[in-house]
């Protein structure tokens, strides 16, 4: 059976992979296929102005940015180099 879902919940699902969470956790935590994420989130990028795309892109590269920092700060402290 389809199950309709209603503009809400779309784009809080969609909100929650662009905070970072990946489609496949979303996927299970609200019970919806990865395809309709995709499509969801695709849909959301084709109809976002230029600023949220930046936005976006922006706290994407962020989300890495800190991902590595928080690496080196672990490997300075296995090697000792902090203190």
């Amino acid at each position: 059976m389809m199950r309709k879902y209603d503009d809400e919940f779309k784009q809080n699902a969609v909100r929650k992979i662009f905070d970072g969470q990946s489609v496949a956790s979303v996927s299970r935590e609200l019970g919806v296929a990865e395809s309709l994420l995709h499509k969801w989130k695709k849909a959301k990028c084709e109809t976002s102005s230029d600023i949220e795309k930046e936005v976006l892109e922006l706290k994407k590269k962020l989300r890495e940015v800190e991902m590595e920092r928080d690496i080196l700060k672990e490997a300075a402290l296995i090697f000792g180099l902090e203190s």
